[in-house]
């Protein structure tokens, strides 16, 4: 007896039933994975190109990008009032903030670099905050950063509603802005950490810019030469350890005309100097480091605990934050195996991604970085991204 159309109607429907769950799941996965990328991998592609180059243009970075403005305010800190700019990015209801720390550099939170990755940040659609770090742009590591680092987080929570910001330590203020963290009185403003080029130890980073040499957490060194912009800064920070009494004025103007990059005026106060201590600067100034690393290491030694203090090896069990952390391959101000040190001593849960590349010195974006790099670093931008909105 033959089938009926109703009955052969029935089974065509029963044969087809069962590919509609597939069909979908594929169609929802698809729509996951394009609003992951317009969300957070679209975002990060224009973020890594602006800051890279400020005047890139397309309809992609249009339509992943907002317009940025710019507040100048003031944040209490001890008593004082702490200049910091704020970027706002236009059209975005109720964006969640990121501060942003500068590494050692006279211009503080006016250096180009720093302006240009803020922008960006921005633009991406988080409210970017930078303070003036006053002893960063001295170019000393001390325990004043810390207090900037985390009343400026705070400011900003409050100032975005108090759903926790971000905090970008770069250079140096990675290393101050771990120990920030660690405090309760400003642990609970924040809700991520990002490490650009920081350190895990202090003592173990000056060892590097005497000897040339980076110590891994599997206890070998080796060979990976540093910046002798390094040296100079560290004795610039213990003038105390390098120049006697009489001199240290003189000096100090001296390494800080240096340092800002005006060396005429550097060779012309090393004259007023007396010769043993103008032999000490001759050798910073003609980039002679052999020399100076006997006293160098010795200074180390001397400023241990000092040094120790401001360093979050060993220090890091109460954090409670997780940490995106990115170091240049090539950087020679703190090398690379600073930021291994940090995905071993901080607590394991904690450390959502470490990206070490080629596409960074120190803290400068390299244009001619290869696709594979720029992908890895979209790919952790948007890590960073996720958690900081």
């Amino acid at each position: 007896m033959s089938a009926t159309e109703p009955d052969r109607e029935q089974s065509k429907f029963r044969a087809l039933r069962p590919r509609w769950p597939w069909f979908m799941a594929l169609f929802l996965a698809a729509f996951l994975v394009a609003l992951d990328f317009v969300r957070y991998s679209l975002p990060s592609y224009a973020l890594l190109k602006h800051f890279s180059d400020p005047q890139a243009r397309g309809p992609l970075l249009r339509l992943a990008t907002h317009e940025v403005t710019t507040e100048e305010v003031t944040i209490p800190v001890a008593g004082r009032a702490v200049p910091a700019r704020l970027y706002l990015p236009l059209g975005v209801a109720h964006p969640t903030g990121m501060a942003v720390v500068h590494g050692i550099h006279h211009l503080g939170m006016d250096e180009p670099r720093l302006v240009r990755f803020s922008r960006a940040v921005a633009g991406s659609g988080l409210v970017v905050l930078t303070p003036q770090v006053d002893s960063l742009a001295d170019y000393h590591v001390d325990a004043t950063s810390i207090a900037v680092i985390g009343e400026a987080a705070a400011w900003l929570d409050q100032r975005t509603g108090g759903r926790g910001v971000t905090v970008t330590g770069i250079s140096f203020a990675g290393g101050l802005a771990l120990l920030a963290a660690t405090q309760t009185r400003y642990a609970s403003h924040l809700r991520a950490l990002v490490l650009v080029g920081a350190y895990d130890d202090l003592a173990r980073v000056s060892r590097f810019l005497a000897t040339g040499e980076q110590e891994l957490p599997n206890g070998q060194k080796e060979l990976h030469p540093a910046h002798d912009y390094g040296a100079s800064v560290f004795v610039y920070a213990h003038l105390d350890q390098f120049f006697p009494e009489s001199d240290r004025s003189v000096a100090h103007e001296a390494l800080r005309d240096w340092l800002w990059e005006e060396p005429e005026k550097a060779r012309s106060l090393a004259e007023k100097l007396s010769p043993r201590s103008r032999a000490t600067l001759d050798a910073l100034l003609n980039r002679r480091i052999d020399e100076m690393r006997p006293q160098i290491l010795r200074a180390i030694r001397t400023d241990e605990v000092e040094l120790a203090a401001l360093s979050p090896h060993g220090r890091m069990a109460n954090l409670h934050l997780p940490v995106y952390i990115l170091h240049g391959s090539a950087d020679n101000i703190i090398p690379p195996a600073e930021s291994l040190w940090l995905a071993h001593d901080l607590p394991h849960q904690q450390v959502r991604q470490v990206l070490i590349t080629g596409a960074f010195s120190h803290v400068d974006p390299d244009r001619d970085t290869s696709i594979w790099e720029e992908l890895r670093l979209v790919y952790f931008i948007s890590g960073v991204l996720r958690a900081a909105k």
